[in-house]
């Protein structure tokens, strides 16, 4: 089955929402068992394994700013200010979705992870 502009975008809207109200499940429910995932620090294959990182991460996460979403088909591009409670502090981000049916099929990721990396070692 086709996936519809409107549709593509609910799905995404929805596992936003879910992922902001920390509703882990509600958003794995959303994603392919086979979910491809490719960003500046981890890649994933597996919607259990991202969904394990998601949890781990939203522990500095303060709140999310939309700033714009597209759609084209079941592409849905997501932009937003992640503020965090790290020194990095808030962060641009831009999410690339790929909807198939009634879940999302890959998800890239695309942000400046420099401020994000651990500090050198000193000698």
């Amino acid at each position: 089955m086709a996936t519809n502009t409107a549709t593509a975008r609910e799905i995404v809207e929805r596992y936003q929402k879910a992922l902001g109200s920390k509703d882990f499940k509600g958003a794995r429910g959303l994603l392919s068992d086979d979910l491809e995932f490719h960003g500046p620090i981890d890649s994933f294959h597996r919607a259990d394994d991202y969904v394990k990182a998601n949890q781990q991460l939203s522990s500095i996460i303060l709140r999310i700013e939309p700033r714009k979403t597209f759609v084209d088909g079941p592409d849905v591009c997501f932009i937003y200010n992640m503020v965090t409670n790290t020194p990095a502090g808030t962060a641009p981000v831009a999410e690339w979705y790929r909807v198939a049916g009634d879940r999302i099929k890959a998800i890239d990721v695309f942000f400046d992870a420099r401020p994000f990396a651990p500090p050198p070692a000193s000698h």
